[in-house]
């Protein structure tokens, strides 16, 4: 009996020590080093700090917190990259561990169950499709045959500024730059002007700007957990609605493409679509295409490809207005490349200097892309603290360019600070990345290059451009709307004025 209260009195020794060994070890053991967080409140995390424009209050939040914060964004944990050091961090250092992107209810819907390649996660299909853009479809003789087809819109668009200028009417650059840039793409990836068509344009420049706007709105299922399976907000009918109607314009061009080839009456230049459905067609390819994967990357290229192009361009133009000796600047350096007899043209770029300078200085300070999105595979360790995995990052492209750091006097525009330097835009320079970096940044930077220079040259060659519905501005706001792709609060509105008589028309 004394032997069994013995063993009784151990056992109770082992259990009580047992527990308050580990009771030690979880409030004694080493935490993993996160970075620094604001107060959060319950259920909706950080949320109530992000308003009204993410990238702006990520930036002020980063001058408090430093260069890289923990969020939670209602239940998603995310971490933010302000500064050049941890982008280059997360984006090159440590880019196997950031190669995925966030889900999102809207695009993946949009995209067919990201069937696409932008929001395709990493892995064999992606690494296809890359394969596929850089050597056939955004390649330099894809775009080069293509080439065509940009000059032709650039000149339809200087047609028409010609025309308002005659009436000394008002230009919603705006519209008008969607409207150019939409059709570049379109005939780039299907032959079809979509302008052509006043039904069709309108449902394409429709949809482009609804695709944009429902995909940059914050949808409370994707960030409040027991809101994941709940329509609060009626995106759901909305986003039914807007593939619908994508999908159906999408099969009647991709049908009219297939019964061309069958009867062989294809020109002698394939758009992007073709190539495709060429792609699709060879049994020899690792990876069959679908044609949800072809009309997702048709979503894409129209989705990234037109207002991104355009904006720019807008910027850039908005800019000019407000500092008038750069604008005299570039078109001195136009006139005595170009002439006044020739419109400007895409291989009079690299002759241009101080425009791929004003440009790049549009470029960082208004980046069309002011985030980059990754999601973490895997734990990891940035810039000293541990990033778990399933962690949503958000590299803030807008606070790079503004980084006092890496650039003088950075709120001012002054394209002359690339006039003595090679810094280029394509992801290699940390404090300057309008299209991303490494494996998953932009493959369409050459194309949008080429038409942002080659318009923005050609509306500055031809044209003096007064503010404002009757042109008495002497200057222009420069207040940022909100988006994902950074568009303007308020659109330029602008009285062109030629400058050249006749206007120097391309044939």
């Amino acid at each position: 009996m004394a032997d069994l209260q013995s063993y009784f009195i151990l056992f109770i020794i082992w259990l009580i020590s047992t527990f308050f060994i580990r009771f030690l070890f979880k409030f004694t053991r080493a935490k993993p080093n996160l970075p620094p967080t604001p107060f959060a409140l319950p259920i909706i995390g950080h949320l109530h700090l992000l308003a009204p424009i993410p990238h702006q209050a990520f930036h002020k939040l980063s001058l408090k917190y430093g260069p890289i914060i923990r969020l939670f964004l209602g239940s998603v944990p995310c971490i933010v990259s302000c500064s050049p050091e941890t982008a280059k961090e997360f984006l090159k250092t440590n880019e196997n561990s950031f190669l995925d992107r966030p889900q999102n209810s809207a695009v993946d819907y949009l995209t067919y169950g990201s069937k696409d390649f932008s929001f395709a996660p990493y892995g064999s299909y992606w690494k296809f499709m890359k394969k596929i853009i850089m050597s056939q479809l955004l390649n330099g003789t894809t775009l080069d045959l293509l080439l065509p087809v940009r000059h032709d819109e650039i000149n339809c668009f200087m047609k028409l500024l010609s025309q308002k200028a005659k009436g000394g009417k008002a230009v919603d650059l705006d519209g008008e730059l969607v409207k150019m840039t939409n059709n570049v793409i379109s005939r780039m990836l299907m032959s079809e002007r979509c302008s052509e068509d006043e039904n069709e344009a309108g449902e394409m420049k429709k949809l482009v700007t609804e695709i944009a706007e429902i995909t940059g709105k914050f949808n409370l299922s994707d960030y409040i957990w027991f809101c994941k399976n709940l329509d609060l907000q009626g995106f759901g009918k909305r986003l039914k609605d807007i593939r619908a109607r994508f999908d159906a314009l999408i099969e009647r061009i991709m049908k009219e493409h297939e019964e061309a080839r069958k009867q062989k009456k294809m020109g002698e230049v394939k758009d992007l679509l073709h190539i495709l459905l060429d792609i699709a067609e060879d049994e020899s390819m690792e990876i069959k295409l679908s044609r949800e994967n072809i009309k997702a990357f048709i979503l894409d290229v129209f989705a990234a490809g037109t207002d991104t192009s355009a904006i720019t361009t807008e910027w850039a133009l908005a800019e000019l207005i407000n500092h008038p000796n750069i604008m005299r600047k570039a078109v001195e350096e136009i006139d005595q490349v170009v002439g006044k007899n020739r419109l400007l043209q895409e291989s009079d770029i690299p002759n241009l200097p101080y425009l791929q300078a004003i440009v790049k200085e549009t470029l960082r300070l208004h980046p069309t892309g002011p985030m980059i999105l990754r999601q973490s595979t895997e734990d990891c360790t940035v810039a000293g603290y541990h990033i778990p995995a399933n962690t949503t990052i958000f590299v803030n492209v807008w606070a790079l360019g503004r980084d006092p750091n890496h650039w003088e006097n950075p709120l001012e525009f002054r394209p002359e600070r690339f006039e003595k330097n090679q810094l280029d835009v394509r992801g290699q320079h940390f404090h300057m990345l309008p299209f991303g970096s490494g494996r998953r940044m932009c493959p369409g930077t050459s194309l949008a290059l080429h038409v942002v220079h080659a318009t923005l040259g050609a509306m500055i060659q031809c044209f003096e451009w007064k503010a404002g519905k009757d042109g008495n501005l002497t200057s222009v706001d420069m207040e940022e709307g909100l988006g994902i792709t950074l568009p303007r609060a308020n659109p330029l509105v602008c009285v062109p004025v030629a400058r050249l008589d006749p206007i120097p028309f391309s044939i």
